[in-house]
């Protein structure tokens, strides 16, 4: 059995550093049943790909997939899965609010605005420690009430007695000094209650996270939306993939692009079909969708510096399960930002990739290095002028949980951790 896919009770897990941070930001706020990255395996409703002659990375065929179904068309997979596997609810994050306010150049407001952020891909400041070592920027919170946040230097004014508040001109931040308050700009507004609850909106974005593990999600930008039952239920749905987790074991997949359809049953099979093909396979109940964790503290609202913009590619948008040769439909994506990137004359990037914690080391850390050498040379194949760099760190950055407080696996905050990040230093 492939240790990927076991029950929880059996996956081995290498969880080494205390999940660093999420995707976007000092107010990042990530709430479970979201995706989750393998090793060197999996994601799907994710984001961009690349492609090179990087040799793909073997993979014992999944606990999920009957003999008859391991061999399968990967036309009967989600991209980034095995087949009759239906990825988790996503995690959703906001955006990271101090960065909203200042950046050191002017690549950062130039990219984010011209790269657009997109089911699996998502484009933000990037904020770097003092070595100028990317860590995330986000703080993540979990299904299990955990919360991660990104390391960086306060701005607000304490008062001496535990409240705060910020004023630049453009932006407010009123810290009670008990977890709760406000932030507002321009364009975003948050509430945060003391409890734990509150609403983020801004042009694009809505969150509100209530006091039961419920809540919900819309993003008009990328077409997403997520709603949480806080009883282990979930829906995910953009403008053309719909997943349904029941809470009980069992669930559907459904894209309407592709033809491709999963139920699962939650007693151990699933039917996949796509057009007249159809198979019955081995497939491991769902694992219900975590509560949504509180909100951060209001103390995360923290204005810093950017160091420039990183763009975050999903590995199911880029590669198939375990492999590190880039999908064919990865193309598009990936011509599309090399164009990007000369326009705005990026001098040079990082590719960074990144795996979850299941397998063993030596398997994540190849596996990593092979997919950030792909999409380099993807990159330079498709005419990217700048000075690019490529390196695998395994599954040493975590940006999500891999496992729950409890030790119960978390294929959302997994989803996460399987990811590419291209680094753009402001200049």
């Amino acid at each position: 059995m492939n240790p990927r896919t076991a029950p929880a009770r059996r996956r081995r897990f290498f969880l080494q550093t205390p999940a660093a941070c999420i995707a976007v930001g000092a107010l990042a706020l990530a709430l479970t049943g979201c995706s989750g990255t393998d090793s060197g395996a999996t994601t799907s409703q994710a984001s961009t790909a690349p492609s090179s002659p990087v040799a793909s990375a073997v993979e014992t065929p999944s606990a999920q997939a009957s003999p008859s179904a391991g061999a399968a068309d990967s036309s009967l997979a989600v991209p980034g899965y095995q087949v009759g596997e239906i990825p988790p609810i996503p995690l959703f994050a906001l955006p990271d609010l101090g960065l909203l306010t200042a950046s050191t150049g002017n690549l950062t407001p130039d990219l984010t605005g011209d790269i657009q952020s997109r089911p699996g891909i998502t484009v933000s400041p990037a904020r770097c420690d003092e070595a100028g070592v990317l860590n995330g920027g986000m703080t993540v919170v979990g299904g299990d009430g955990s919360v991660i946040t990104s390391d960086g230097d306060s701005s607000l004014v304490n008062d001496g007695e535990g409240s705060a508040v910020y004023e630049d001109g453009s932006v407010s931040i009123v810290n009670n000094g008990d977890g709760s308050g406000t932030y507002t700009d321009d364009t975003t507004s948050i509430v945060v209650e003391a409890d734990g609850t509150g609403t983020y909106t801004d042009e694009t974005l809505s969150v509100v996270v209530g006091d039961d593990g419920a809540g919900t999600y819309d993003n008009s930008a990328t077409g997403e939306s997520i709603v949480i039952g806080g009883d282990g239920s979930g829906v995910y749905s953009t403008l053309t993939v719909s997943i349904t987790n029941e809470g009980d074991g069992s669930g559907t997949y459904t894209d309407l692009a592709s033809g491709l359809s999963i139920v699962n049953e939650g007693d151990g099979t699933a039917l996949v079909s796509r057009g007249v093909q159809s198979i019955e396979v081995d497939a491991e109940p769902l694992v219900p969708v975590g509560s949504i964790g509180s909100f951060p503290s209001i103390d995360a609202a923290q204005p810093v510096e950017s160091c420039g913009t990183v763009i975050t590619l999903e590995d199911g948008v880029l590669f198939d399960f375990g492999s590190a040769e880039i999908r064919a439909d990865a193309d598009a994506t990936l011509t599309e930002l090399a164009e990007l990137l000369n326009e705005a004359d990026v001098p040079a990037a990082n590719i960074y990739g990144h795996t979850d914690s299941i397998s063993d080391e030596d398997f994540n850390q190849t596996l990593s290095e092979q997919r950030a050498q792909a999409v380099l040379d993807a990159l330079e194949q498709d005419g990217v002028t700048a000075q690019l760099e490529a390196e695998g760190f395994g599954e040493t950055r975590p940006v999500a949980p891999n496992e729950n407080e409890d030790g119960s696996d978390n294929p959302a905050g997994r989803q996460l951790n399987r990811r590419v990040e291209i680094y753009v230093p402001a200049f």
